[in-house]
């Protein structure tokens, strides 16, 4: 079987991303270490509501040292391949990333479904304002952002990461673009790149897609959990795979 994608004037093209490619920026992966701790502090610690109503300060280095960390590192040839495609394909073509670094956007893809949120978003931990674009750090009890709109009213509301948690649901409304997209294809290509497949219910993506009559495709230098799911694997570093893997049939 050939590793080129044939893309058709009819087909789309999803594609799924985890931490994998953005390793390939030099941004580590969420447990960086063996025993998944940050600073002597297991993760859960400084990704949880619970870590966050016992020490938001924690929670907010934690998050404040990511976003300059991010900051450093450029999108690699994957992240710059895809961007290339989705200006190709235009809206029959889904970018759906499990990361939060902004590499792909940074890349020039637009629109990106952010499925577990974006570092350098913050939202209210009590009201219904939309999360904003923020990209300030956070480092000690006294840089504790508040919410503006909150004390316009007499009301004292910490800011949070826009971040999906342990414990808390993804977005419906992105979940239900993703699966909606995916139904709504005569002619479905699903790629998954730098995933483990150990992640629900994104890791169930797959499998919506392969019950729909979609090709599944896995573009990964390790294996995965949902390994089942995918009908080939392409195994590999995506920076080195995506830009030759699409083949774009010109327009009848």
């Amino acid at each position: 079987m050939t590793n080129q994608l044939r893309v058709g004037p009819n087909t789309r093209v999803l594609v799924l991303t985890g931490a994998g490619v953005s390793a390939e920026s030099g941004i580590p992966t969420f447990r960086a270490s063996a025993d998944g701790l940050w600073e002597n502090h297991r993760i859960e610690d400084v990704a949880s509501p619970e870590g966050f109503a016992k020490d938001p300060t924690m929670v907010w280095r934690f998050y404040s040292e990511r976003r300059a960390r991010a900051a450093t590192v450029a999108p690699n040839p994957g992240h710059i391949a895809l961007a290339k495609l989705q200006r190709d394909l235009g809206d029959r073509m889904m970018l759906v990333t499990q990361n939060v670094d902004g590499l792909h956007q940074r890349a020039g893809s637009d629109p990106v479904t952010e499925i577990h949120g974006g570092l350098y978003k913050t939202r209210c931990t009590h009201c219904e304002r939309e999360p904003f674009e923020d990209h300030d750090l956070y480092m000690t009890e006294g840089d504790l952002p508040f919410c503006a709109e909150c004390a316009a009213q007499n009301k004292t509301s910490l800011l949070r990461p826009h971040i999906v948690w342990f414990g808390e649901m993804l977005n419906a409304a992105d979940l239900h673009r993703v699966t909606r997209f995916i139904s709504n294809a005569e002619d479905l290509i699903f790629v998954a790149a730098g995933t483990s497949g150990a992640v629900y219910p994104v890791a169930n993506l797959v499998y919506r897609a392969k019950n729909s009559g979609g090709r599944t495709v896995l573009v990964n230098a390790d294996e995965v959990q949902n390994a089942s799911g995918f009908q080939q694997w392409i195994r590999g570093k995506s920076g080195e795979i995506l830009p030759t893997l699409f083949d774009i049939e010109p327009p009848v």
